[in-house]
C-alpha cells in the first residue's frame, strides 16, 4: 500500500498506484464484482471492501510485488489444485505481480465465499 493516508473510497485507493498497477487492481474489481455484483464497495482496515448484507465478503490489497485477496475459502477439491501455485497465508492468497493475475480464480473465490457464508446471503 502506498502511504498511510486514509482512504474513502475504492477509486482513492487504486489511484495511488502506477497506471500499470491500476488496470491490474480494477480488473480484480471487476473480478470480484462479476461473482457478487450486489456487493457494496467500502474500504475497511485501509483496503478494498465488499460488503454483502452489511458483512465483509472479500477484500483486496496490492503490496509491493502481490495483490492479496482477503479471505479464502475453502472451495472444492477443483479451487484447491487452481490455488495450490500460490502463496497462501491463513486466510489470503497472494497473486504475484510477476506472473498473469488468475482474475477467474478470484470471481471463483468471491463465489465460494458467497455460498460459505451463507448469513451474508440473507
Amino acid at each position: 500500500m502506498t502511504g498511510k493516508q486514509p482512504f474513502t473510497t475504492v477509486d482513492e485507493y487504486i489511484s495511488t498506484f502506477p497506471a500499470d498497477i491500476q488496470a491490474i487492481l480494477e480488473r480484480v474489481r471487476q473480478a470480484i464484482r462479476k461473482a457478487a455484483p450486489e456487493a457494496i464497495e467500502t474500504i475497511s482496515y485501509g483496503i478494498p471492501t465488499f460488503d454483502l448484507y452489511g458483512k465483509h465478503v472479500a477484500s483486496f490489497a496490492c503490496w509491493k510485488r502481490y495483490i492479496s485477496v482477503y479471505p479464502l475459502p475453502v472451495g472444492d477439491s477443483a479451487f484447491q489444485q487452481k490455488i495450490a501455485p500460490y502463496k497462501r497465508l491463513k486466510s489470503t492468497i497472494q497473486l504475484p505481480l510477476v506472473k498473469p493475475i488468475p482474475y477467474d480464480v478470484v470471481t471463483e473465490l468471491v463465489t465460494f465465499l458467497k455460498s460459505e457464508k451463507p448469513e451474508s446471503n440473507r
